[in-house]
């Protein structure tokens, strides 16, 4: 091999080098976090929610993406079935009216609840 091919294989080599280290970057998982009352009513569940993420290793925006849904009702189904459209790894609720929207959402999505009502009243099981 001539001296100029090996230059040129090598610098076309150390040109591609960050294109492929960049492509092989994991993506940064996105939580769904759905509740019915709003953001300022949440502020202390929030920080607390933030500080167990922190305490598992996850802080917002570095390494993890959360999309919040504050709404009526009305829109919690929509809201959960955009969550599993976007591709979020788990559901985070309040609540048993926001489980069962997420529920209802998807089957193969984990759901988390914060804190709560019974999560068995969430699941109505089938009857014998």
């Amino acid at each position: 091999m001539k001296r100029r091919q090996f230059i040129t294989l090598l610098g076309g080599a150390a040109g591609a080098w960050p294109m492929v280290t960049w492509a092989q970057q994991p993506a940064m998982p996105l939580i769904g976090f759905l509740r019915t009352s709003s953001r300022d009513w949440s502020r202390a569940l929030m920080a607390g929610f933030r500080r167990g993420l922190a305490h598992a290793g996850f802080e917002e925006g570095r390494n993890v993406r959360i999309d919040y849904r504050w709404g009526p009702y009305e829109q919690l189904a929509s809201s959960a079935i955009e969550f599993v459209r976007g591709g979020v790894a788990a559901i985070v609720v309040r609540g048993n009216v926001p489980a069962r929207a997420a529920l209802a959402a998807t089957k193969t999505i984990p759901i988390v609840f914060i804190t709560g009502d019974d999560p068995m009243t969430v699941y109505e099981p089938p009857e014998w």
